[in-house]
Formats: structure tokens, C-alpha cells, sequence
């Protein structure tokens, strides 16, 4: 399975770096982490009930699937300027 997602992106000329990680059924949050010039700029925290909308918390795949779709959601609102 999936524990996580890393990208380098470079948004108006600044250097991010942006990690999701699955923190696990005992903590049942997807986290996201927007780093720049080695210190954390934004931290986004999603409960499982949250990102997976009323789905079963213990499929592997649908976990997997919200955790793509939060990294890909945090970098598209990167680059866009939303965050």
C-alpha cells in the first residue's frame, strides 16, 4: 500500500516541497505538509471519515485513492495561488 506522495514543484519563482503521508488506522488521518527552504509552511490534516466520505476506513485501495487525491488537491491549490 501507498503511505505516501512527495513532489518538488517551484510556484512564482519560490521552491516547495509538498508531502502527504497516511498516519494509519490507530491514527486515522491523511497529512499533508507544505515545506519551503526547509521549514514547514502549512500543515493539512484530514480525518479519514472526512477524506474517505462515508467509505469503509479499512480498504486499503480507498485510502490509497484519498491519498492521491489530497496531494494532487494540495499542489493544484499551490500552484493556483489558493494556498
Amino acid at each position: 500500500m501507498q503511505k505516501g506522495f512527495n513532489s518538488d514543484i517551484t510556484v512564482r519563482g519560490k521552491a516547495y516541497h509538498v508531502q502527504t503521508e497516511d498516519w494509519g488506522k490507530d491514527n486515522p488521518y491523511l497529512v499533508t505538509r507544505i515545506f519551503s527552504g526547509g521549514a514547514v509552511q502549512k500543515t493539512i490534516k484530514v480525518h479519514y471519515d472526512e477524506a474517505l466520505r462515508g467509505g469503509p476506513i479499512g480498504d486499503a485501495s480507498a485510502i490509497s485513492l484519498a491519498l492521491r487525491r489530497q496531494h494532487m488537491r494540495i499542489v493544484d491549490e499551490l500552484v493556483s495561488g489558493k494556498i
